[in-house]
């Protein structure tokens, strides 16, 4: 007997749609293996009838008083809560996450940060009116940017729609969201809360489109003539292919990449709270975030004690299925994605020693240990290049010089963390530190008024915060003279 798969389509000027041909991919639960849904795989017909949605939609979107924007988001919100159960549903068939760890780590921060831009929509100014030559008054008007594309990555496909479309919607601008294609289905679901909202309250119902597909959808819709700016969160090759297309036409560019977190453990940190932290940082959502404390650096007088200890964390820390609550974190997202982090551990030199796990768990789905890798050099592959798996490494330092050496020695600068007593000396750090995000003897909370972004090619922009608002806005100069 086989069982009819779940169709999960376009949505599209307020309308669910399949793809114009009629195309679809098989979207696979990663905690089976196996799939679960079809979705549309949108081709040219599918981005234009998208994008002219969200151009037709853009002028009485604009033109509403902040304080309706406000309400939206605030309605879209209480809509989240309200089917805080079926989203949660959707997000752990699409990546295989713990179903507690999503209610409890997922849908309040979301809900707190479309609150967060709805009261940021009243926020909504420029600088106010003065004379800066004589006889002429001037005035700066922060306006809505247009359309936006933006494209969410798989490893929180929800979260990211949230950081994508809340700040765009509360600033004035249309959105057109494409989810990965390997976990549609929340944001199909979010698509349909989002259309509910729009339609109770009476607004254009090409607001907020979604369209699913592969990489070729995304370059179609960085490329088409109609968006103003283009959003990415994905991988550093994807950032800078986005960048390329949107050159061709000068759009505006904002990208969240790829990260490879230092986490600076000095001599007189507290081992036991480091260990047990760093542990829980560096393994949850199985390392597949873009600031996990996957890259350890510990002066060498505590090294080997702090090796054994995150080596037992390790053993310690469980991964497994979706409705297990003694679980950390659940699968990696794909069969590639498995691959890719099987491929490093496969790969390490001679002179790496794996100190726990390193292998695959169990032959259904795609689960990984939580793993540890020792002995490492700062020109090894594992330690340069993104790993977006459940795996920590770590290496010794001699001094701060070379801790910071170390820790700005790659190609990412997206987060970073010090664990010391010493304040002076964490000081120094988070200002020697190139990254976008320096914690102090903690590592990866978030908040909606706190700035998430890097430097380097961890990207530009900001998530997040009246920064990440303002980067979907434009300024105008209007001056007026006074005779």
């Amino acid at each position: 007997m086989t069982t009819e798969l779940r169709r999960l389509r376009n949505y599209i000027a307020g309308e669910f749609r399949d793809a114009a041909d009629g195309r679809t991919t098989e979207v696979v639960n990663p905690a089976t293996g196996e799939a679960y849904a079809t979705a549309a795989l949108s081709g040219a017909a599918d981005v234009d009838a998208a994008m002219a949605a969200a151009e037709e939609a853009f002028p009485a979107w604009r033109d509403l008083v902040p304080a309706e924007r406000q309400k939206v988001l605030l309605k879209i919100a209480d809509a989240f809560e309200a089917r805080a159960e079926e989203l949660i549903a959707a997000e752990s068939e699409n990546t295989g996450k713990p179903i507690g760890l999503t209610r409890s780590e997922e849908i309040p921060p979301m809900v707190d940060q479309i609150r967060f831009f709805a009261g940021a929509a009243r926020l909504l100014e420029g600088r106010s009116a003065g004379e800066y030559m004589e006889g002429l008054t001037s005035i700066v008007r922060r306006e809505p940017i247009g359309v936006c594309a933006q494209v969410a990555p798989w490893n929180y496909p929800m979260m990211m729609a949230v950081w994508k479309f809340a700040p765009a919607l509360a600033a004035g601008n249309t959105v057109v969201l494409k989810p990965s294609d390997t976990t549609p289905a929340s944001t199909v679901l979010i698509a349909e809360i989002i259309g509910g909202v729009l339609e109770e309250l009476g607004h254009p119902k090409g607001v907020f489109n979604v369209i699913c597909g592969d990489r070729e959808t995304g370059r179609l819709m960085v490329e088409h003539p109609v968006p103003a700016m283009a959003s990415i969160t994905g991988s550093v090759r994807a950032g800078m292919q986005v960048a390329e297309s949107a050159s061709k036409d000068l759009k505006r560019v904002h990208l969240e990449l790829g990260g490879k977190a230092p986490v600076v453990v000095f001599e007189d940190a507290d081992i036991a709270k480091a260990v047990e932290d760093i542990a829980v940082a560096g393994y949850f959502n199985a390392g597949q975030d873009c600031t996990a404390a996957t890259r350890v650096l510990v002066h060498e007088s505590i090294h080997d004690e702090f090796v054994t200890a995150l080596a037992k964390a390790a053993t310690d820390t469980r991964t497994g299925a979706p409705d297990d609550e003694d679980v950390l974190y659940g699968p990696l997202n794909n069969a590639n994605q498995l691959k890719q982090v099987s491929g490093f551990i496969e790969r390490l030199p001679a002179h790496a020693k794996v100190e726990a796990g390193g292998h695959r768990v169990g032959e259904k789905g795609f689960f990984y240990a939580p793993t540890v890798v020792s002995g490492l050099k700062q020109d090894d592959e594992i330690v340069q290049h993104e790993v977006f798996g459940p795996v920590i490494t770590v290496q010794p330092f001699t001094d701060e010089a070379q801790a910071v050496t170390y820790a700005n020695g790659v190609e990412f600068a997206l987060a970073s963390s010090v664990w010391t007593k010493d304040h002076g000396r964490a000081m120094r750090m988070s200002k020697k530190l190139d990254f976008g995000c320096v914690w102090i003897n903690t590592h990866i909370p978030l908040v909606a008024e706190m700035p998430h972004g890097g430097f380097k090619k961890s990207g530009y922009g900001k998530d997040l915060s009246a920064y990440g608002f303002e980067d979907y806005t434009r300024v105008k100069h209007v001056m007026t003279s006074l005779d």
